[in-house]
């Protein structure tokens, strides 16, 4: 597990536990509730519904172009927000510090 990996799995943890904790105070209607509250909170839903929505669109993609899948990390984007371009971005960076060592390597047995 490299740098950012670690950096992204310490933000989808506490981002985790923030959601979690204001589901156990409010429950999962009345997050949605409070959210929806007024003016300010829905307009803040809205900001957060575009970018969400500007990030799935990068992430499909960019999962095309990889090779993967990108719906389970849609669906984890539809029911827990942030979670899954979070999830997403740890995946990719995994996989883009192996990336360099399988050029190397293919380069060599050339």
């Amino acid at each position: 597990m490299n740098a950012k990996q670690i950096g992204l799995t310490v933000l989808l943890a506490d981002f985790i536990c923030l959601t979690g904790y204001a589901v156990y105070e409010y429950g999962y209607v009345g997050f949605f509730q409070l959210a929806t509250a007024n003016l300010a909170t829905i307009a803040a839903l809205a900001d957060l519904t575009i970018a969400l929505s500007l990030i799935v669109v990068w992430m499909v993609r960019d999962a095309r172009a990889r090779g993967v899948s990108a719906l389970p990390y849609v669906l984890l984007t539809l029911f827990l927000g942030s979670a899954g371009p979070l999830v997403y971005l740890i995946r990719r960076a995994g996989t883009e510090a192996t990336q360099p060592l399988q050029a190397a390597t293919s380069a060599a047995r050339s």
